[in-house]
């Protein structure tokens, strides 16, 4: 039951990414309807829960967790999990742990965060305009999250700001976005807005800004070079050799990235997506719950999600319609 977890185009999956809770303090217009219903709190794993699927998850083989939502730091106790993984750490069956969020919590947890193993924060932030800032959060406050990247920082975290690339919102801030990570030793990914659930009034393609065109603004203002690093996921990466950064690229929609895929995504209530872009899943919470007292099934019903994995995902803008728009909203599925 040790042997590694290997999909059907003999990737390894040592990478997992989990959602803790679908609840936000944020309601960004790409990602979430301003009047969103939430799943009842009966649905998700516990805490306990969670710390069990994670665990057998490493037991088989994932070096990587990432937590995300929602937003993971509004879930009541949610360092209890933290701290939990802790050991997995301290045992080196896990090389990292780490956290995607809005930062509005940040300034609370960043040293617990650290304490507990975390090293590497993603903090999504699209603006530095205070305004559009709480336009495109619908309830989001910037300074808040500037204090909460400022106490990550001082508490040693690594921080990497995930922005999502929006015609007609933010290209216009990108050499300002571009200094400000500069001056504070922070990496940069541009994100394509993704097809995923109803949002309501809001224009999917109307927002949507290929990082194709980002990529030639860069050009426009540095030298850009491109580098070879690869992590197994949607990432590309290039220096611009001015401030000597490192801007990324995750582009599924103008670019399928789906060939070194190494990893998958567990919901809060314990689906298992094997991939972003798919709709099939295995339900994992029930063998979970059915047995509690022996971890086999739950390890066998993990192999036979993995060997399900498909080849790629199926989002598409190419014909200017929404080809490929997943039902599920993104942070049922984990940002």
């Amino acid at each position: 039951m040790t042997a590694p977890l290997i999909d059907p185009f003999a990737r390894a999956i040592t990478y997992l990414r989990v959602s803790v809770t679908d609840r936000c303090d944020f309601r960004c217009v790409y990602c979430m309807s301003e009047n969103m219903t939430f799943l009842p709190k009966k649905e998700l794993l516990t805490l306990e829960e969670l710390d069990r699927m994670c665990s057998t998850f490493v037991g088989l083989g994932v070096r990587k967790l990432r937590i995300t939502g929602g937003e993971p730091l509004v879930r009541r106790d949610i360092m209890t999990f933290f701290n939990g993984m802790t050991r997995h750490l301290e045992s080196g069956a896990l090389d990292e742990l780490t956290l995607t969020t809005n930062g509005s919590q940040l300034e609370r947890f960043a040293d617990q965060l650290y304490a507990a193993g975390v090293r590497r924060v993603n903090v999504s932030l699209d603006t530095l305009d205070e305004t559009k800032f709480a336009d495109i959060t619908r309830w989001g406050r910037l300074k808040q999250v500037l204090r909460g990247i400022d106490a990550a920082q001082k508490a040693g975290l690594r921080i990497k700001i995930n922005a999502v690339a929006l015609k007609g919102f933010n290209e216009e801030e990108l050499p300002t976005i571009t200094q400000w990570c500069a001056e504070r030793d922070m990496d940069l990914t541009w994100i394509e807005v993704m097809p995923m659930g109803d949002i309501g009034n809001e224009d999917r393609l109307g927002q949507y800004w290929s990082l194709k065109d980002v990529r030639a603004e860069y050009e426009n203002h540095y030298a850009v070079s491109d580098l070879a690093e690869r992590s197994g996921g949607p990432a590309r990466y290039v220096r611009l050799e001015e401030t000597r950064q490192k801007i990324g690229f995750i582009t599924p929609l103008s670019h399928n990235f789906c060939e070194s895929c190494n990893r998958v995504r567990l919901t809060c209530t314990g689906e298992l997506y094997m991939c972003l872009g798919q709709e099939d899943m295995a339900d994992l919470r029930q063998p979970l719950r059915d047995h509690p007292n022996t971890e086999a099934p739950l390890q066998d019903a993990i192999r036979a999600a993995i060997s399900h994995k498909p080849k790629g995902h199926d989002f598409d803008y190419s014909r200017q319609t929404l080809d490929g728009q997943m039902p599920r909203h993104m942070s049922h599925t984990g940002g």
